[in-house]
């Protein structure tokens, strides 16, 4: 099995083509193909960038035919909560219109669909996305690789897996295990600060809960176990974090993942481990790993464009 993982694309049409181009895929009768590997997208596919009916056509006429395999990415999830209408609440969908951020996060998405028989079309395709792939020797997924939460949406799924409507339903309650176990899967496991500790995220959002480096197996203190900006890190305590997040070695295959807006130049974080959301939304690098079966990730295997 040789496979091409491409990180979180937000719509950047011309950089996916210019990424597959120095793959080694060609255009064929209008599906990006190669001769001997498959594509595989850790999902955000929409929102943010220039161009997200042609990324979406590209990536689906690759599914259809075959040459692509795709995960769901938040982003995906936040379309099909924003279509659906809640039950609960009449006039009103599960992922509220009206909430601060929630509007302006999905706009380039909106701008060119809403209203449109496409939206539901192309929403109810992201719904036929699974969560993860769990391959002979790779494991795929776009935020996190957290087992006991996997293993609870494998059960809701049942043999199938892709979600049901009772999991959009669920996935959209904030406090229900569903939702937490997609919002770990598809965001990443999160933890509180300590009282009085805040800072800003890319979007001006103030925070006061970040993500951690759930691939790491030292999260001992705070400073140590968050992912935040740079320039704020000076922010977070070098004080213990709560022992129930002391993590345990993970002795799976290797995993990819996207999601986190890495910077820098592309390098593997581990030979268990590699992020390829390099943030391409801000003018960063799309990013690929080429993987030949390799029990061990290394960084000679990525590549990008910029």
């Amino acid at each position: 099995m040789k496979l091409d993982v491409i990180g979180d694309v937000h719509g950047q049409y011309d950089k996916l083509v210019e990424l597959l181009q120095h793959l080694g895929y060609r255009d064929t009768q209008g599906v990006w193909r190669h001769s001997d590997r498959t594509a595989v997208f850790v999902g955000d596919l929409i929102d943010r960038g220039p161009k997200q009916l042609a990324t979406i056509e590209l990536v689906r006429g690759m599914a259809d035919l075959g040459s692509a395999r795709c995960v769901m990415g938040n982003h995906e999830f936040n379309a099909i909560a924003w279509v659906t209408p809640d039950p609960e609440h009449p006039g009103k969908f599960l992922r509220d219109h009206c909430k601060p951020g929630n509007r302006e996060q999905h706009q380039a998405f909106l701008d060119v669909v809403e209203g449109t028989h496409r939206q539901r079309e192309i929403t109810d395709w992201f719904r036929t996305m699974p969560l993860w792939l769990d391959l002979p020797g790779l494991r795929i997924v776009h935020a996190c690789w957290d087992q006991p939460s996997i293993d609870l949406l494998q059960e809701a799924m049942g043999s199938g897996s892709k979600l049901t409507d009772e999991m959009v339903l669920l996935g959209s309650r904030k406090g229900h295990a569903i939702y937490e176990a997609i919002e770990i899967v598809c965001k990443g496991r999160e933890v509180d600060l300590p009282a009085g500790v805040s800072f800003q995220d890319k979007e001006g959002k103030v925070r006061h809960e970040v993500r951690v480096r759930w691939w790491q197996e030292d999260l001992s203190t705070y400073r140590k176990a968050v992912i935040g900006p740079p320039d704020d890190m000076e922010k977070i305590p070098d004080a213990p974090m709560p022992a129930e997040w002391v993590a345990h070695p993970y002795s799976g295959p290797p995993v990819l993942f996207g999601h986190y807006w890495f910077t820098g130049t592309p390098q593997v974080i581990s030979p268990r481990f590699a992020c390829l959301d390099y943030s391409v939304a801000r003018d960063g690098p799309l990013v690929a790993y080429r993987w030949d079966g390799e029990a061990e990730l290394s960084s000679e295997k990525l590549t990008w464009v910029s």
